[in-house]
């Protein structure tokens, strides 16, 4: 029997482990934080990748932990509405659009790894330092990554890096490759407990490519308030560069005085910043995309693979069907031997790797989010009316168009059919 060692238990190498586990694949999951803690904000998951999780038995969970996003809006800087568009079920696709924080999920897949494929198969405190591909199976060392001291070190048939944006597994073959590439603008982000907006369910983004403000609940309404998360974004000045602790807890006053104006009759920002929990600061990278990702008995999926900026709710829901593929690939694999491995890690490649670089390299012009910066750059001082600055046929085409190029078309999702992991 094929058996996977998964370095990263991360949402992508977590997500790997109960794909692998469906289709009767050994694996184990080696994470380096030395406990799993339910840690970071909000994320969002859009419908192919709901696909994917609806097969794993993990539908229930998802809405009763998440909100399932019903709309997402655009408006300008001035409060003023871009474009408006029903997500998940509302826009007719057979799975939700599901918004939820990124560490209750998270914990929710430690619990189902444990209970499906054994606590003993899942290990905190073992950081991936360094492997050996002998051709006839793959060795990866372990250490722990506070201490520095060897944690152990494990044997398989396959090794996926799932191990995030600063790769170990990834530097391995690319060891000449820079820091990731900062794209000039700062993200700072939280929660605040407060009343619902909109529908209730919604997702909006104001502002433009320089100054933006992202905001949506991640918990059913409770006593009239729902946690909202949010994210306020910045593009730093000329030369400025941003601090490399990529998770740095930071006072709202280091950027909260560019929004205090931004109080809308449909959502006060200052408010809802000034009410917020602990505030963190991510600077917005990603890293160019890569020829290759499988190399022998060792491939690359989620950040490690193809790091991108968070536009378009594509980072999550991108390692989920990478997760999916190289399931399908390697439950397909004649046997173990080196040929076989080799042939279904190149198909999985082959599957994904084209898909999520053009989602790399369109994030990068702002993906569905560039209906803001037209606007911006056509009427700074404001508009009437959305159709004199910019036609609705445009705005429905920018939109479309980013939807068939990360994979979620609501036709091509709902023509997928029920996921065929078996």
């Amino acid at each position: 029997m094929t058996r996977v060692l998964i370095a990263g238990g991360g949402l992508g190498g977590l997500v790997t482990a109960l794909c692998l586990h469906k289709v009767g694949i050994e694996c184990e999951v080696f994470e380096a934080a030395t406990e799993f803690r339910p840690l970071g904000v909000g994320i969002n998951l859009l419908p192919h990748s709901v696909r994917v999780l609806t097969h794993l038995g993990l539908a229930d969970m998802l809405e009763e932990v998440g909100v399932a996003t019903a709309d997402l809006t655009y408006f300008s800087k001035h409060g003023r509405e871009i474009w408006s568009e029903p997500r998940g079920r509302a826009a007719g696709y057979r799975w939700p659009q599901i918004s939820i924080h990124r560490g209750e999920f998270q914990m929710q897949l430690v619990r189902a790894v444990e209970q499906r494929i054994g606590r003993e198969r899942i290990h905190p405190g073992f950081a991936i330092k360094s492997f050996v591909d002998n051709g006839t199976s793959v060795t990866a060392n372990f250490v722990n990554r506070k201490t520095g001291a060897v944690a152990g070190s494990a044997q398989g048939d396959v090794l996926v890096g799932a191990d995030g944006i600063h790769s170990r597994v990834r530097r391995h073959f690319y060891p000449h490759e820079q820091q990731p590439r900062f794209s000039g603008r700062v993200l700072w982000r939280s929660m605040t407990l407060a009343q619902p907006f909109l529908s209730g369910r919604s997702m909006i983004m104001a502002g433009h490519a320089r100054q933006k403000f992202v905001a949506y609940p991640i918990s059913a309404a409770t006593n009239g308030h729902t946690l909202v998360n949010w994210i306020a974004e910045l593009a730093l000045a000329e030369g400025e560069e941003p601090t490399r602790d990529w998770n740095r807890e930071v006072p709202r006053e280091r950027f909260s005085g560019v929004f205090s104006d931004w109080k809308f009759d449909w959502l006060d920002i200052p408010g809802l910043i000034a009410a917020s929990g602990p505030i963190y600061e991510f600077p917005m990278s990603d890293r160019d995309p890569v020829d290759r990702w499988s190399f022998g008995r060792v491939t690359l999926l989620g950040d490690a693979a193809h790091p991108m900026y968070p536009i378009g709710s594509n980072g999550a829901s991108q390692a989920i069907l990478d997760a999916a593929a190289l399931a399908s690939v390697l439950a397909d694999a004649t046997g173990s031997s080196q040929e076989s491995i080799a042939t279904a890690l190149q198909q999985y490649e082959a599957k994904r790797r084209p898909d999520t670089s053009k989602v790399v390299l369109l994030n990068r012009r702002q993906g569905p989010e560039a209906v803001m910066q037209l606007v911006e750059d056509r009427a700074p001082q404001g508009f009437s009316s959305i159709d004199d600055v910019l036609l609705r046929e445009e705005r429905a085409r920018i939109a479309e168009q980013y939807k068939q190029i990360a994979g979620f078309d609501r036709d091509a999702v709902n023509a997928l059919g029920e996921l065929k992991l078996v």
